[in-house]
Protein backbone atom coordinates (compact mmCIF):
# COMPACT_ATOMS: atom_id res chain seq x y z
CA UNK A 1 0.00 0.00 0.00
CA UNK A 2 1.42 3.39 -1.03
CA UNK A 3 0.83 6.15 1.49
CA UNK A 4 1.57 9.87 1.19
CA UNK A 5 2.81 11.54 4.37
CA UNK A 6 1.28 14.91 5.27
CA UNK A 7 3.87 15.96 7.82
CA UNK A 8 2.32 19.33 8.92
CA UNK A 9 4.11 22.56 9.79
CA UNK A 10 4.57 21.90 13.50
CA UNK A 11 6.01 18.43 12.97
CA UNK A 12 8.32 19.66 10.23
CA UNK A 13 9.58 22.68 12.16
CA UNK A 14 9.33 21.70 15.83
CA UNK A 15 9.10 17.91 16.13
CA UNK A 16 10.71 16.16 13.15
CA UNK A 17 11.16 13.02 15.24
CA UNK A 18 7.39 12.56 15.15
CA UNK A 19 7.49 12.58 11.35
CA UNK A 20 10.34 10.06 11.27
CA UNK A 21 8.56 7.80 13.76
CA UNK A 22 5.42 7.94 11.60
CA UNK A 23 7.36 6.94 8.48
CA UNK A 24 9.20 4.11 10.20
CA UNK A 25 6.02 2.83 11.81
CA UNK A 26 4.14 2.78 8.51
CA UNK A 27 7.04 1.13 6.70
CA UNK A 28 7.33 -1.52 9.41
CA UNK A 29 3.66 -2.30 8.81
CA UNK A 30 4.22 -2.82 5.10
CA UNK A 31 3.39 0.60 3.64
CA UNK A 32 5.44 2.38 1.00
CA UNK A 33 5.67 5.98 2.19
CA UNK A 34 6.30 8.94 -0.11
CA UNK A 35 6.63 12.60 0.70
CA UNK A 36 5.30 15.18 -1.77
CA UNK A 37 7.82 18.01 -1.34
CA UNK A 38 5.43 20.69 -2.58
CA UNK A 39 3.17 20.27 0.46
CA UNK A 40 2.82 23.29 2.72
CA UNK A 41 0.43 24.38 5.48
CA UNK A 42 -3.17 23.15 5.61
CA UNK A 43 -4.29 26.76 6.16
CA UNK A 44 -5.43 26.41 9.75
CA UNK A 45 -3.44 29.36 11.21
CA UNK A 46 -4.82 31.76 8.59
CA UNK A 47 -8.33 30.40 9.02
CA UNK A 48 -8.19 30.69 12.81
CA UNK A 49 -6.92 34.27 12.50
CA UNK A 50 -9.78 35.36 10.23
CA UNK A 51 -8.10 35.21 6.82
CA UNK A 52 -10.17 32.77 4.73
CA UNK A 53 -8.69 33.87 1.39
CA UNK A 54 -5.16 33.06 2.55
CA UNK A 55 -6.41 29.79 4.07
CA UNK A 56 -8.01 28.93 0.74
CA UNK A 57 -4.71 29.45 -1.09
CA UNK A 58 -2.90 27.18 1.36
CA UNK A 59 -5.62 24.57 0.96
CA UNK A 60 -5.30 24.71 -2.83
CA UNK A 61 -1.56 24.09 -2.56
CA UNK A 62 -2.19 21.08 -0.35
CA UNK A 63 -4.83 19.72 -2.71
CA UNK A 64 -2.34 20.01 -5.59
CA UNK A 65 0.37 18.24 -3.59
CA UNK A 66 -1.77 15.21 -2.79
CA UNK A 67 -3.86 15.05 -5.96
CA UNK A 68 -2.39 11.71 -7.08
CA UNK A 69 -2.21 10.07 -3.63
CA UNK A 70 -4.33 7.03 -2.84
CA UNK A 71 -4.02 7.59 0.92
CA UNK A 72 -2.81 10.61 2.88
CA UNK A 73 -1.73 9.98 6.48
CA UNK A 74 -0.75 12.58 9.06
CA UNK A 75 0.41 12.49 12.69
CA UNK A 76 -1.88 15.45 13.44
CA UNK A 77 -5.54 15.28 14.34
CA UNK A 78 -5.61 19.06 14.27
CA UNK A 79 -4.55 19.45 10.64
CA UNK A 80 -6.58 16.47 9.42
CA UNK A 81 -9.54 17.92 11.32
CA UNK A 82 -9.07 21.19 9.46
CA UNK A 83 -9.19 19.39 6.11
CA UNK A 84 -12.26 17.37 7.03
CA UNK A 85 -14.21 20.08 8.79
CA UNK A 86 -13.26 23.37 7.14
CA UNK A 87 -12.36 22.63 3.53
CA UNK A 88 -16.01 22.09 2.47
CA UNK A 89 -16.81 25.60 3.74
CA UNK A 90 -13.75 27.17 2.10
CA UNK A 91 -14.83 25.92 -1.33
CA UNK A 92 -18.62 25.85 -1.05
CA UNK A 93 -19.00 28.47 -3.80
CA UNK A 94 -16.96 26.59 -6.39
CA UNK A 95 -18.36 23.12 -7.27
CA UNK A 96 -15.18 21.99 -9.04
CA UNK A 97 -12.88 22.91 -6.16
CA UNK A 98 -15.38 21.56 -3.66
CA UNK A 99 -15.22 18.19 -5.42
CA UNK A 100 -11.42 18.27 -5.26
CA UNK A 101 -11.60 19.08 -1.56
CA UNK A 102 -13.95 16.17 -0.97
CA UNK A 103 -11.58 13.81 -2.76
CA UNK A 104 -8.79 14.91 -0.43
CA UNK A 105 -11.07 14.53 2.60
CA UNK A 106 -12.06 11.00 1.62
CA UNK A 107 -8.46 9.77 1.48
CA UNK A 108 -6.92 11.71 4.39
CA UNK A 109 -6.51 10.04 7.79
CA UNK A 110 -4.97 10.82 11.14
CA UNK A 111 -2.36 8.15 11.94
CA UNK A 112 -4.32 6.15 14.53
CA UNK A 113 -7.40 6.20 12.28
CA UNK A 114 -5.36 4.81 9.43
CA UNK A 115 -3.69 2.08 11.48
CA UNK A 116 -6.90 0.84 13.08
CA UNK A 117 -9.60 1.54 10.48
CA UNK A 118 -7.73 1.10 7.20
CA UNK A 119 -4.90 -1.30 7.97
CA UNK A 120 -7.00 -3.09 10.58
CA UNK A 121 -4.12 -3.18 13.06
CA UNK A 122 -4.21 -2.67 16.79
CA UNK A 123 -1.72 -5.33 17.90
CA UNK A 124 1.67 -4.29 16.53
CA UNK A 125 3.91 -6.75 18.34
CA UNK A 126 5.14 -3.90 20.51
CA UNK A 127 6.58 -3.83 24.03
CA UNK A 128 7.50 -0.93 26.28
CA UNK A 129 7.92 -1.21 30.04
CA UNK A 130 6.61 2.10 31.35
CA UNK A 131 3.49 3.95 32.46
CA UNK A 132 1.51 6.45 30.39
CA UNK A 133 -1.72 8.37 30.30
CA UNK A 134 -3.53 9.62 27.19
CA UNK A 135 -4.65 13.19 26.46
CA UNK A 136 -7.41 13.47 23.84
CA UNK A 137 -6.74 16.54 21.71
CA UNK A 138 -9.75 18.71 20.92
CA UNK A 139 -9.51 18.56 17.14
CA UNK A 140 -8.93 14.81 16.96
CA UNK A 141 -11.67 14.04 19.45
CA UNK A 142 -14.31 16.58 18.43
CA UNK A 143 -13.73 17.19 14.72
CA UNK A 144 -12.67 13.67 13.71
CA UNK A 145 -14.42 11.59 16.37
CA UNK A 146 -11.18 9.84 17.33
CA UNK A 147 -11.96 8.27 20.68
CA UNK A 148 -11.03 4.60 20.78
CA UNK A 149 -8.30 4.21 18.14
CA UNK A 150 -5.34 5.58 20.15
CA UNK A 151 -6.49 3.67 23.24
CA UNK A 152 -6.80 0.46 21.25
CA UNK A 153 -3.23 0.84 19.98
CA UNK A 154 -1.81 1.76 23.38
CA UNK A 155 -3.77 -1.01 25.08
CA UNK A 156 -2.00 -3.64 22.97
CA UNK A 157 1.53 -2.53 23.87
CA UNK A 158 2.96 -5.23 26.10
CA UNK A 159 4.41 -3.94 29.37
CA UNK A 160 2.71 -0.55 29.07
CA UNK A 161 0.49 0.40 31.98
CA UNK A 162 -2.07 2.81 30.52
CA UNK A 163 -3.58 4.89 33.32
CA UNK A 164 -6.93 6.64 32.66
CA UNK A 165 -6.83 10.43 32.73
CA UNK A 166 -9.60 12.25 34.59
CA UNK A 167 -11.55 14.67 32.37
CA UNK A 168 -9.59 13.39 29.40
CA UNK A 169 -11.62 15.49 26.96
CA UNK A 170 -10.75 18.82 28.61
CA UNK A 171 -8.69 21.18 26.44
CA UNK A 172 -5.02 21.60 27.36
CA UNK A 173 -5.23 25.32 26.58
CA UNK A 174 -3.15 25.40 23.40
CA UNK A 175 -5.70 26.07 20.67
CA UNK A 176 -3.15 27.55 18.28
CA UNK A 177 -3.70 31.31 18.15
CA UNK A 178 -5.74 31.08 21.36
CA UNK A 179 -2.61 30.44 23.43
CA UNK A 180 -0.95 33.52 21.91
CA UNK A 181 -3.91 35.85 22.25
CA UNK A 182 -4.98 34.71 25.73
CA UNK A 183 -1.81 33.39 27.38
CA UNK A 184 -3.00 33.67 30.99
CA UNK A 185 -6.13 31.63 30.32
CA UNK A 186 -4.13 29.18 28.21
CA UNK A 187 -1.58 28.64 31.01
CA UNK A 188 -4.34 28.14 33.59
CA UNK A 189 -5.98 25.50 31.39
CA UNK A 190 -2.63 23.78 30.95
CA UNK A 191 -2.08 23.74 34.70
CA UNK A 192 -5.48 22.13 35.26
CA UNK A 193 -4.66 19.49 32.66
CA UNK A 194 -1.21 18.90 34.18
CA UNK A 195 -2.71 18.53 37.66
CA UNK A 196 -4.80 15.67 36.27
CA UNK A 197 -1.82 14.18 34.44
CA UNK A 198 0.44 14.26 37.49
CA UNK A 199 -2.26 12.70 39.66
CA UNK A 200 -2.07 9.54 37.54
CA UNK A 201 1.57 8.98 38.49
CA UNK A 202 2.36 8.17 34.85
CA UNK A 203 5.82 8.70 33.43
CA UNK A 204 4.47 9.91 30.08
CA UNK A 205 1.51 11.77 28.67
CA UNK A 206 0.71 10.68 25.11
CA UNK A 207 -1.35 12.48 22.49
CA UNK A 208 -1.97 12.57 18.73
CA UNK A 209 -1.18 16.27 18.31
CA UNK A 210 2.18 18.00 18.48
CA UNK A 211 0.59 21.34 19.37
CA UNK A 212 -0.86 19.94 22.58
CA UNK A 213 2.39 18.18 23.42
CA UNK A 214 4.56 21.26 22.87
CA UNK A 215 2.22 23.32 25.03
CA UNK A 216 2.14 20.72 27.81
CA UNK A 217 5.87 20.05 27.57
CA UNK A 218 6.72 23.70 28.10
CA UNK A 219 4.38 24.01 31.05
CA UNK A 220 5.58 20.74 32.59
CA UNK A 221 9.17 21.96 32.37
CA UNK A 222 8.27 25.30 33.93
CA UNK A 223 6.64 23.49 36.84
CA UNK A 224 9.60 21.16 37.27
CA UNK A 225 7.43 18.12 36.64
CA UNK A 226 9.09 14.75 35.93
CA UNK A 227 6.34 13.80 33.44
CA UNK A 228 7.49 13.62 29.81
CA UNK A 229 5.48 14.00 26.62
CA UNK A 230 5.39 11.54 23.72
CA UNK A 231 3.48 11.57 20.48
CA UNK A 232 1.55 8.36 19.81
CA UNK A 233 3.77 7.63 16.80
CA UNK A 234 6.91 7.99 18.90
CA UNK A 235 5.67 5.68 21.64
CA UNK A 236 4.48 3.02 19.18
CA UNK A 237 7.75 3.11 17.23
CA UNK A 238 9.82 2.89 20.41
CA UNK A 239 7.62 0.03 21.58
CA UNK A 240 7.99 -1.83 18.30
CA UNK A 241 11.75 -1.53 18.68
CA UNK A 242 11.57 -2.32 22.40
CA UNK A 243 13.46 0.89 23.21
CA UNK A 244 12.46 3.17 26.08
CA UNK A 245 12.88 6.93 25.80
Amino acid sequence: MKVALFVTCLVDQAAPGVGMATVRLLEQLGCEVWFPEQQTCCGQPALNSGYPDQARQAALSLMDAFESAAYVVSPSGSCVGTIHHHYPHLFDRDPELLERARRLIDKTYELSQFLVNVLGRTELGARLETTATYHASCHAHRLLGIKEEPLQLLGQVQGLELIPLARVEDCCGFGGAFSVKLPEISATMADEKIDAIESTGAAYVVSTDVGCLLHLSGRLARRGSPVKTLHLAELLWQAMRGVAS
